[in-house]
């Protein structure tokens, strides 16, 4: 397959933000794979040493991969130093601690968003810029929400709930995250408006991401859904009944696609897959193991009902990779249990 004319030659440098992280470590590899040259933030570099000494070792021993510390993404100026000479910007880092207090988390994650763009803009080398939001700025993903999600569909509510006076119980914390990225991305769309940048602005709205772990950590975080499967954490599970998968390769194909593909600019891609839910893959997991015994069905579980236009993000699935649909459900889980055996047998 012959490769698709490009925004910036291969050898161009990336910078993706919160590269120790499960879909930034998928995207760093593609950019990678590809010819790209990256330099990754992470808080700590002691902590994320893991990337240069093991899953990227070849590549940062030939200076195509780089680590620089950004300790805290909301300080003005944080990312100044790690723009400099960087072709394009991929933003993935954010705040995923489900604080129930929106004093704690909003403010930070929007100011991550606009301190890197305003980098950005001072640094005149920056041709691309993407930013990782997800579902949650648009909809709450429940079975009840029939939402059709467009360009202009926003998480209204989650805002509002919020945002309520306190007590701040814990069971508010997914919906300050979901707050958080509502009130980032409208900042990402309110610079690009007000600004005008000399680059591109497009952002990544996923779903539930899944799929092979480049690293043991990734197995042990609060979205390791299919190992929490493989766990048997049925009580954890039951709060999300339903899901809409996005395999971690497509969402990081996604990344990269909106970074070098020229026809991209201005968009709000969808990162969707199989409406599916947590017995689905139990099923998957028990015909490719027979010999395993997993945990029994959990009960009530159903599909949700919000729907989209994916058009966009299908066909540069293919003119990128050749693909003519988003992985499969049984390719994820089977990639997932592959990764997990490994460190788990």
């Amino acid at each position: 397959m012959s490769e698709p004319k490009s925004t910036i030659p291969k050898g161009s440098w990336i910078l993706i933000t919160g590269a120790n992280g499960f879909l930034a470590s998928h995207t760093i590899k593609q950019f990678l794979g590809r010819g790209y040259n990256v330099r990754g933030t992470v808080r700590s570099l002691e902590k994320s040493s893991w990337l240069t000494g093991d899953v990227f070792k070849t590549y940062a021993g030939r200076g195509e991969f780089e680590l620089v510390e950004v300790a805290d993404l909301a300080i003005e100026h944080a990312f100044d130093n790690a723009v400099k000479g960087v072709s394009a910007i991929v933003h993935i880092a954010s705040i995923g601690t489900f604080d129930p207090n929106p004093h704690n988390v909003v403010p930070q994650v929007v100011s991550g968003v606009t301190s890197l763009l305003e980098a950005a803009l001072k640094e005149p080398s920056v041709q691309e810029f993407v930013y990782t939001s997800s579902i949650a700025a648009s909809a709450i993903p429940i079975p009840s929400d029939t939402t059709h999600i467009g360009p202009d569909t926003w998480n209204e509510t989650a805002k509002q709930l919020a945002w309520a006076p306190p007590p701040y119980d814990p069971s508010r914390g997914f919906l300050v995250y979901m707050a958080s990225k509502v009130e980032a991305e409208k900042a990402l769309w309110k610079f690009a408006h007000d600004k005008s940048p000399r680059f591109t602005v497009n952002s990544i709205s996923p779903v539930s991401i899944m799929g092979e772990y480049l690293n043991k950590r990734h197995a042990e975080t609060s979205y390791s859904f299919i190992k929490m499967i493989y766990d048997g954490r049925k009580k954890e599970l039951a709060l999300s009944p339903a899901v809409i998968l996005n395999d971690v390769k497509d969402c990081a194909l996604l990344h990269v696609a909106a970074v070098l593909d020229p026809e991209v600019r201005n968009a709000r891609l969808v990162g969707w897959g199989e409406y599916c839910n947590w017995n689905d893959i139990l099923a998957i997991m028990r015909r490719l193991y027979p010999e395993r015994k997993f945990m029994d069905d959990i009960p009530g579980l159903s599909r949700l009902q919000l729907t989209t236009d994916c058009s966009q993000s299908l066909a540069l699935l293919e003119k990128w990779n050749g693909q003519q649909s988003w992985r499969s459900l049984e390719q994820t889980v089977t990639d997932n249990m592959e990764s997990i055996l490994k460190w788990y047998p």
